[in-house]
Formats: structure tokens, sequence, C-alpha cells
């Protein structure tokens, strides 16, 4: 897969560089090169990001950096058996505990929460750092609300990190699953608190909490009219300011242009995961319930 130009293979982590180390120089370049294109894209392209996981794990599939790069972009396009697959491989490489909660979301995925939930009572979970019980627990909550036990979800996600006032990097998601779970449980005003505070802590935008709060506050936009009468057109729109719960309300006149039509105005509106056998998994893939 071609490379672009400013792509040079020193943007990867030093730590990644090292293990690049034991092979060849101009091997190491490029499968540093196909790694960083995984970083790149595996947000916005998940499929790219795959295809250039794909070229590295074939270049050195004996360096686990590879294997686990291979894995997260299986797992962004939610070909979730060949992630576990990698995840279990990087982890016999390693020896290490930190890919248990996605293994464990791998399991939901492949439609197992009852896999899931065995994982998250592991004595690995009690090797993971704070982000890594913290995703297990979400884990787990996701894999209850597989099962419909939705009341079982809200307890599992009640934990001092969610009461904590600090903001951590996984703080905004924590309580976006909170919210989102007392919302399934037709607790709609707690609901709402706990959105409202999933956006205080959410300043990077990696919850679309916003958008949930809005629908809760009943955003409305109204569409456009034309009034006859002086011939011309009217566009009302009704916006509410989420933390500040404020109605503005905004009328523009427009001059109507033959052959134009208005154009109408939308509102739009949301990774984890424990270890089972050493051996690849062979069952088939499906999409993860997302919390």
């Amino acid at each position: 897969m071609p490379i672009p130009e400013d792509v040079t293979g020193d943007e990867i982590d030093k730590d990644v560089r090292q293990e690049l180390q034991s092979l060849p120089k101009g091997l190491a370049e490029d499968v540093a090169k196909n790694l960083v294109m995984v970083a790149r894209l595996i947000d916005e392209d998940p499929e790219g990001a795959y295809g250039y996981s794909k070229v590295a794990l074939r270049l050195a599939s004996r360096v686990a950096a590879v294997r686990e790069a291979a894995g997260f972009a299986a797992y962004a396009s939610q070909k979730y058996s060949e992630a576990l697959a990698e995840f279990r491989a990087a982890r016999r490489m390693t020896g290490g505990v930190d890919l248990w909660p996605v293994m464990a979301d791998c399991e939901r995925g492949l439609g197992r929460p009852e896999k899931a939930l065995e994982m998250a009572g592991a004595p690995e979970v009690h090797k993971l750092d704070k982000a890594g019980q913290v995703e297990m627990r979400l884990v787990a909550a996701g894999a209850r609300r597989d099962m419909g036990q939705i009341d079982a979800a809200i307890v599992t996600l009640q934990s001092p990190e969610l009461a904590s006032n600090s903001t951590q990097p996984w703080t905004a998601r924590l309580r976006y699953a909170y919210a989102d779970a007392l919302l399934a449980a037709g607790r709609e005003g707690e609901a709402r608190e706990w959105f409202a505070k999933a956006i205080e802590s959410d300043k990077d935008g990696s919850t679309d909490a916003s958008d949930r709060l809005a629908e809760l506050d009943g955003v409305e936009f109204v569409d456009a009219l034309v009034e006859d009468e002086d011939e011309s057109e009217t566009v009302t729109v009704t916006v509410t300011e989420v933390e500040a719960s404020a109605e503005v309300e905004i009328d523009t006149v427009i001059e109507p242009e033959d052959d134009i039509e208005p154009e109408d105005e939308s509102s739009q509106g949301e990774q984890m995961p424990a270890e089972v056998d050493a051996g690849d998994d062979e069952d088939g893939s499906k999409s993860a319930a997302q919390d």
C-alpha cells in the first residue's frame, strides 16, 4: 500500500521503535511507516488502517507491537475474532495484561457477554492500572446490558471513579456510560444530570453527550416558513444552549431567489475491553454494542 512522502517512520513511539530494532534496518523502517499509517487512519478510516496493519503483520509478525497494532485495526473494523487472535498473540509475547479489557470487549463483539463477565472477575483485572480497571468496568457494564440486565449495569458503573470530582482521561466516558444506562432504565432525570456531568469532563469531544442532553432538553430546529404576503422568507431557529439551558430565537430574513431552494438545518448526534485460551479464535465477528 502507498506510503505518503511525509511519513518517515520516526513518528512511532520510542518503545515500539526499540522493538523494531530486532529487525534489519530497511525492514524496520518499512514496518514503522506502516504502523504510522495505522495510527493515522484508525479513527477516520478503520478499513484503511486495517490494510496497513496487514502489511506490517506480513513483514514482522514476530514483533508484539505489530500484533497489537493489527489487533486494534481489526477491532476498529469490527473484525472481533481476528482482533482477539492478535491480542492473544501479543499478550503471549509480552506477558502483560494491558490488553485484557479490549480482549473482553472482543468477546462481547462475538456475542459472548458471559465470557466478558468471566474475564471481568479474573485475577488479571487486579494487575491492571487504574485506567485499565475503569475500562474493564465499562466492558462489564456493557456485557450486563447485552444480557438485558440494565439495573446490574448501573450498579457495575457505580464506583469511586464515577463519584470523583477529578477529571481523568476516562471520566467522560464513564459518566456517559452511566447516564446512558440510567436512561435505558427510564430514569431520565438522573440521566440528564450525568450527561451534563459528562459534558463538563469531555474536553476533547470524545462522546456525543452534548447531543444526547440536547435531545432530552428538547432542542428544536424549525423549518423555514415562507411568508407570501411580503414575498420574503423568514427562517426561525430555536436553539437550546445545553450548559446554560438558555433559549435563543434567531429570525433571519432572506430575499427569495429564482430556482434556489432553502437548505434545511439539521442537528446531528458516540473502547473496551480480558484472557482466555492461548489459541486463536475461529468464531465469526459482529458489531459489539457500544456503551
